[in-house]
C-alpha cells in the first residue's frame, strides 16, 4: 500500500501581520459602531496608512474574506479577525512589577477588558508594596505566590514590568509557573519555550522607529511611508 505523505504545514504568518490584524480589528470596530456595512481593502488601508496589496496579503494568510469588485462585510470581517487572535474568550493576566509606575498603570487601566483581557492578579518582590491594594484589581501578592495562583486562578499571561537585573532573580519561578505566555517590557530579552511564549517589547525600538518616520516627514519624504517594505515579512 503506497504510503500518503502528509500535507506540507502551513508557513505561520510574520508577526508583523498579526500586529496589524491588531490594528484593522480596532478600525473595524469603530466601522461596525458607525453602521458601515462593507469597506474595500484599498479604503480600509488608505484611511490606516497601508498599501491595499499588504492588507490583502494579510487576510491572504488565514483564507477568503472579501469579493472582487464587492470588498469586506466589516461585521464578518471583524469576526473572523476575533476568532484568528483568540479573542472569543477572556484572557486572564496577571502583572509582575505592579508596585511600579508602570506595573501600576496597567493594573489601573480600564480598557483591557473591553479586548478580552482580564488583570486578575498582582504581584511584586519589594516588601514595601507587598499587600498594598489597587483598585479594581486586589492585594499586591509576593511573587513566590505566583505558581499557587496561576494554578487556581487559571492565569495564561504575564506582563513583566520589572528591572533586568529582577528578571534574571525570579526567572525560573516565572518560567515555571504554568503560564503560557508573557510580554516582558523589561530591558532584557527573554527566550521562548515549547511551552511559554515570550513577546520582548523594547521601548527604545519602538521610539527609534517613530524617530525615523519624523525624519522622513521633516525630510519631506511622507509619500515614502506607504511604500516601505514589510517587516520581513
Amino acid at each position: 500500500m503506497k504510503k500518503t505523505e502528509p500535507a506540507p504545514k502551513k508557513p505561520l504568518p510574520p508577526q508583523a501581520t498579526i500586529r496589524r490584524l491588531s490594528v484593522y480589528l480596532r478600525y473595524l470596530n469603530g466601522l461596525d459602531g458607525d453602521g458601515v456595512k462593507v469597506i474595500s481593502s484599498h479604503d480600509l488601508a488608505r484611511r490606516l496608512a497601508l498599501n491595499p496589496a499588504q492588507v490583502r496579503k494579510d487576510l491572504a494568510y488565514f483564507g477568503e474574506f472579501g469579493k472582487r469588485g464587492v470588498g469586506y462585510s466589516v461585521k464578518k470581517l471583524r469576526d473572523h479577525i476575533v476568532k484568528i487572535l483568540g479573542l472569543q474568550k477572556m484572557r486572564k493576566v496577571a502583572i509582575i512589577g505592579a508596585g511600579g509606575r508602570l506595573g501600576t498603570a496597567l493594573a489601573l487601566y480600564t480598557g483591557f477588558e473591553k479586548r478580552n483581557f482580564k488583570v486578575c492578579a498582582l504581584f511584586d518582590k519589594d516588601p514595601a508594596v507587598i499587600g498594598n491594594e489597587v483598585d479594581g484589581v486586589g492585594r499586591i501578592l509576593s511573587i513566590e505566590e505566583l505558581p499557587r495562583t496561576v494554578k487556581e486562578t487559571g492565569i495564561e499571561i504575564l506582563v513583566l514590568t520589572i528591572p533586568a537585573a529582577a528578571i534574571k532573580e525570579v526567572h525560573d519561578i516565572i518560567m515555571l509557573s504554568g503560564v503560557r505566555a508573557i510580554l516582558n517590557f523589561a530591558p532584557y530579552k527573554m527566550l521562548s519555550t515549547e511551552d511559554v511564549a515570550v513577546h520582548n517589547v523594547d521601548l527604545t525600538t519602538e521610539l527609534e522607529a517613530l524617530s525615523y518616520l519624523l525624519s522622513l516627514r521633516e525630510s519631506g519624504l511622507t509619500s515614502l511611508e506607504n511604500n516601505l517594505p514589510a517587516d520581513n515579512e
